[in-house]
């Protein structure tokens, strides 16, 4: 759809989802010069990169907004986060997919105030060439199958006129709008609270290593702390409840995770080339500090509670949930149903793990390994190679002559044909 068909259709009121960047500034100016009322809405998720969200409102006002509020995003966004965690859910090289979890976050927000303010139109400033447009689309169409979402960077007409970076610069200094000082900055950054995205600019060139990146929540690994630091983590229920004997909050364990982790570069710098959905590949650079953390911690915790089926039964919904979320799905059936499944695997989750963190690793350190501590743990003295346990070494004679048969079978009949030359 483009603004023409917009206007043609009766559409005078938009609602954006904005950030205040370079981006978000000219669409506003742009569809105010086509006739529309503005309305922006900037979700907050504690942003790292952004000390004052209300310099945003200010921005968007001055770039033709009629009105620009700030939305509250951020326990939605740690109950998210939390179900991330549970999941164990990363995506291509390992990452946790901060940036794809906070778009249905940010989506869902901003819906109920369209709905308060009746209008009928979401607007947002994701690329053509991305995975974000998929995300605001899908979790627009699921939440509010009658709501229009309107991209700009699909119109033709808004394409021919800002091809690039450049073109939507010179066009804010010919309106004088008060867009964000964007200085030198040789990469753009997509932030929240779980963590931080770094990609395009200088970062598409993969003959240049990523090490002039300034980290946003830590430090690269060389410039960590030569000294290891032991963080104690209490879960209940598969939910953090107290780091180092505090309680707190899950946004406050989540900036707590962050500042902790960050200082010794856990979760920094995680670099990988992806296959985006749409279907071409992308360098990006990952921060989730907190994240890699509380998850390190948590498959830790797993490690004493699953048994080998429900271990495989995990990986599983690790991996549908993980794709799920990168791929826009976060309010499907499919998401919804493998969030269930997990529920009886979290509701075990009860333990107290500290973990060691040493220049962007984290080691296991020990487990409070006692009955009121961590009342599901399956680990026994069964399996010590002292005289302990109530497992007798003699009775694996039976089980190695079942499974022995079936050995034999495949080594008479299977194993000399076969090619196995190497």
């Amino acid at each position: 759809m483009n603004w023409r068909e917009l206007q043609e259709s009766g559409v005078t009121v938009v609602g954006g989802a904005v950030s205040g960047g370079l981006d978000s500034c000219t669409i506003a100016r742009w569809l105010t010069d086509k006739g529309f009322t503005v309305e922006g809405f900037t979700v907050d998720l504690g942003q790292p990169d952004e000390e004052n969200l209300d310099a945003v409102v200010d921005r968007m006002l001055g770039c033709g907004a009629a009105s620009a509020v700030v939305l509250d995003g951020r326990e939605p966004l740690a109950q998210a986060g939390l179900k991330v965690l549970q999941s164990q859910a990363r995506y291509e090289g390992g990452y946790w997919n901060t940036t794809g979890i906070a778009r249905p976050v940010t989506v869902s927000a901003i819906l109920a105030e369209l709905h308060n303010r009746d209008i009928g139109v979401l607007f947002h400033g994701a690329t053509g060439r991305g995975n974000d447009q998929v995300r605001f689309q899908l979790t627009s169409n699921m939440l509010d199958p009658e709501l229009t979402v309107y991209a700009p960077w699909r119109d033709p007409e808004f394409v021919a006129e800002f091809p690039g970076r450049q073109q939507m610069l010179d066009y804010c200094a010919a309106k004088s709008l008060p867009i964000k000082p964007t200085g030198e900055s040789r990469y753009s950054t997509d932030a929240n609270f779980l963590g931080l995205t770094h990609e395009a600019g200088d970062l598409e060139d993969v003959t240049l290593p990523p090490f002039f990146l300034e980290p946003g929540m830590g430090v690269w690994p060389w410039d960590a702390p030569d000294q290891p630091q032991t963080i104690t983590v209490r879960w209940e229920e598969g939910v953090p409840v107290a780091l180092d004997g505090e309680e707190m909050g899950l946004v406050a364990i989540f900036e707590a995770a962050n500042a902790a982790a960050g200082k010794h570069a856990v979760g920094i710098g995680t670099h990988v080339i992806e296959n985006r959905f749409v279907g071409v590949k992308s360098r990006g650079i990952y921060e989730a500090p907190g994240m890699e953390l509380l998850g390190a911690s948590y498959e830790f915790l797993l490690q004493f509670v699953l048994d080998r089926r429900s271990r495989d039964l995990l990986n599983d919904l690790s991996r549908t949930i993980s794709t799920q979320i990168y791929q826009g799905y976060w309010h499907d059936l499919a998401t919804t149903s493998a969030l269930a499944a997990l529920e009886p695997i979290s509701r075990l989750a009860t333990g107290t793990i500290s973990v060691r963190v040493y220049r962007g690793t984290v080691f296991f350190e020990s487990a409070e390994d006692t009955l009121e501590a961590m009342p599901h743990s399956l680990y026994t003295d069964d399996s010590s190679m002292e005289a302990l346990g109530s497992y007798d070494h003699a009775d694996a004679e039976g089980f190695l002559k079942v499974l022995g048969i079936s050995a034999k079978n495949v080594g008479s009949r299977q194993v000399p044909d076969m090619d196995r030359s190497e």
